[in-house]
């Protein structure tokens, strides 16, 4: 027989493994997009099921075939223009100048260093004085069946240039955007999401490490070494240990939206831990991070690929 391989899992580019500060992610960059839209939305995880769908693709040996294709439910409730930034560079980093608040239906607060300003002042304002404007958002999670009222509030990027920007600013201040504006079917989006959280486990659950021998000296589920005998006087980091695992952030890139549908009785009711569709929501082919109900950000891609699944639902 061959020499069977069984590499550890577990990526020392993600150190240190600790729980994320909260229960959505964090996006720091973002692709430049010509279209003057916004480049991200707010979904919550429905569940996963699988529909029959025709393979169109003419290269494959299942072509014009029904072929059973997994996909992730994710509701995407309308979300609103909660302010507005503006950044100029000071000393080599972009640092917030100006930010403009918008009336909201309900009691939405953040923090900030900046002085609040109301929509009237954004008249004054020059979008070309600066050197990026952003938007932060929030969610409406009570037209979801998530079942809570409390929203996210989330800073996105918007395309196209500054002017752009701007006047999408002024025209959309007061106004729900839907998702379909934002993303469309068969594209890619990434997938910017919190994993489920497992607690505190094992070094072979955490990483994966292989079971002693029966006869090996004290713990069979624990590292066989520590260290080297010499030199160096101390553990090393890389040892698997015990430790906090999941509730990591992570990003899945180019994950292809199947399908956008605006009637929820399509997919019935009463979803297992989730409860009712209620607005409009994606099919996502395959899985994505998190547990059911857990806040989901989708951006537009930020390193595409060409190759596409050619699938029709039915």
């Amino acid at each position: 027989m061959p020499t069977i391989k069984k590499p550890r899992k577990g990526s020392m580019q993600f150190w240190p493994r600790k729980r994320a500060k909260k229960h959505y992610a964090r996006v720091r960059s973002w692709p430049e997009v010509k279209d003057v839209k916004p480049l991200a939305f707010i979904g919550y995880k429905v569940g996963m099921t699988h529909k029959i769908a025709i393979n169109e693709n003419k290269n494959s040996h299942l072509k014009n075939e029904e072929v059973s294709v997994p996909v992730t439910i994710v509701e995407c409730a309308p979300i609103r223009v909660f302010s507005a930034r503006f950044y100029k560079t000071n000393e080599g980093e972009l640092q917030v100048e100006k930010e403009i608040f918008f009336k909201t239906e309900k009691n939405v607060k953040r923090k900030t260093k900046v002085s609040k300003e109301n929509s009237k002042d954004l008249e004054k304002i020059n979008p070309e004085e600066y050197d990026k404007i952003t938007i932060n958002i929030y969610s409406q999670p009570e037209k979801t069946g998530v079942g809570k009222n409390k929203p996210e509030i989330v800073e996105i990027g918007l395309g196209g240039s500054n002017q752009d920007k701007f006047e999408f600013i002024k025209q959309n201040s007061d106004k729900e955007i839907t998702v379909d504006t934002v993303f469309s079917e068969n594209q890619f989006v990434d997938i910017h999401a919190i994993t489920k959280g497992q607690g505190y486990q094992g070094p072979v659950k955490r990483f994966g490490i292989g079971l002693k021998s029966h006869k090996s000296e004290k713990g069979r589920r624990a590292p066989g070494s520590l260290g080297p005998w010499n030199r160096q006087q101390h553990i090393m980091w890389r040892i698997a240990h015990a430790g906090q695992t999941g509730f990591f952030q992570r990003v899945d890139y180019n994950k292809q939206i199947l399908e956008i549908s605006n009637e929820p009785e399509k997919e019935g009711k009463n979803f297992h831990k989730y409860g009712n569709i209620k607005s409009t929501y994606l099919l996502i082919h395959g899985s994505i991070p998190g547990p059911k109900k857990r806040t989901i950000i989708m951006t537009q891609p930020i390193r595409e690929k060409n190759k596409k699944h050619q699938l029709s639902i039915q």
